[in-house]
């Protein structure tokens, strides 16, 4: 095989395993993590179950697969993350409702033990409160107006952000998630403590 034809292997390779990952957002967003078949999935992209286990071994390998791509897309450059610029990802997740579902019901179904998701999202959780630590001391400094420290904020601000998801899922005509997490932001910043 030339160095060419390998590498249009690789290519077509990684294009199907990106399609099979897409898909699997779909069927999971669909019927939560444990209703979702590699078999459904399969059939959704073309393939035997056993042709896609040739890209995804288990099923919680591809798992890993949509949630590292869901990362991926959301990513900033380390550095350029600020709280406006968080609450412009809000609007974005507003335009996402799949993915945001998909996201919010692995995240539920993770807390059980044993859930094949746990280990990734109690990863991710670390990295994203000790990244908004860091947004909040930028903006802040040592002490945000009300005393508390970055990273004593910086879990409240996450409760935020998925809380707001989970309501906006359950009600999107009631919630309106940016403009509350705009609200928050005010709070944020406000001197005066309850």
């Amino acid at each position: 095989m030339s160095y060419g034809d390998a590498m249009t292997a690789r290519t077509r390779s990684e294009e199907r395993r990106a399609e099979i990952v897409r898909a699997a957002l779909d069927v999971i967003a669909e019927r939560g993590y444990r209703g979702a078949s590699l078999a459904a999935v399969a059939e959704r992209v073309g393939l035997t179950q056993q042709g896609l286990l040739h890209h995804f071994p288990t099923k919680e390998a591809l798992l890993v697969a949509v949630l590292r791509d869901r990362d991926r897309w959301d990513a900033m450059p380390a550095g350029r993350l600020r709280l406006d610029l968080l609450a412009s990802l809000v609007e974005y997740n507003a335009m996402r409702p799949a993915i945001i579902q998909t996201f919010s019901a692995l995240l539920g179904e993770s807390v059980t033990e044993g859930h094949p998701a746990r280990a990734y999202f109690t990863e991710r959780y670390t990295g994203v409160r000790a990244a908004l630590a860091e947004v909040l001391r930028a903006e802040y400094g040592e002490r945000l107006p009300s005393g508390l420290t970055p990273e004593r904020a910086a879990p409240l601000l996450v409760a935020v952000l998925d809380g707001l998801q989970y309501q906006w899922l359950l009600d999107p005509e009631s919630v309106d998630m940016a403009s509350a997490f705009r609200d928050f932001l005010t709070l944020l910043g406000e001197a005066d403590t309850l």
